[in-house]
């Protein structure tokens, strides 16, 4: 069973390549990684990772709803919530980034982390997506709790 959800994950994300066929390849012969297309199957919203990681772990509290893929750039220290399509979805706080249509995003495959991209929360086949209501009021407590643990003074994005 865990090998079909790889595969539907797999074909899922190939889907947003110009080349699917291609995109596989890179992932399994090439650099590991693939750039993808956003904002046709699914935009992504970047946050810098404190906020990105302590938002993921509020979403975990529902035990009936599994959040949807969230991928991680350690090198950059980004987290990226995988969300449906909006153009005209306006996401607004520092160091917030939407990524929509027109950009492509660097994705590595599900079934495993490719130097700087890992999966949180890899998709799973399904077209699973963030929803975006409990995904901004994550991020609104998350960043509430920042707040009150980064020293006064601290600038917010020297974490």
């Amino acid at each position: 069973m865990q090998s079909v959800r790889w595969k539907q994950a797999v074909e899922w994300l190939a889907a947003a390549a110009g080349d699917p066929r291609e995109c596989k390849r890179q992932w399994d012969h090439g650099t590991g990684t693939a750039l993808l297309a956003a904002g046709r199957y699914w935009d992504v919203l970047s946050v810098p990772d404190r906020l990105g990681l302590l938002a993921l772990d509020l979403l975990w509290n529902d035990p009936l709803k599994v959040p949807g893929p969230t991928l991680v750039d350690v090198t950059a220290r980004r987290v990226g919530f995988f969300l449906p399509p909006d153009p005209a979805g306006e996401w607004i706080g520092f160091g917030v980034r939407h990524v929509g249509r027109g950009s492509w995003v660097a994705v590595p495959p599900p079934y495993r982390p490719t130097g700087r991209l890992e999966w949180l929360v890899p998709p799973d086949g399904t077209g699973t997506l963030h929803s975006p209501v409990p995904l901004e009021q994550a991020l609104r407590r998350a960043t509430g709790t920042l707040a009150v643990l980064t020293p006064a003074g601290a600038e917010p994005g020297g974490w």
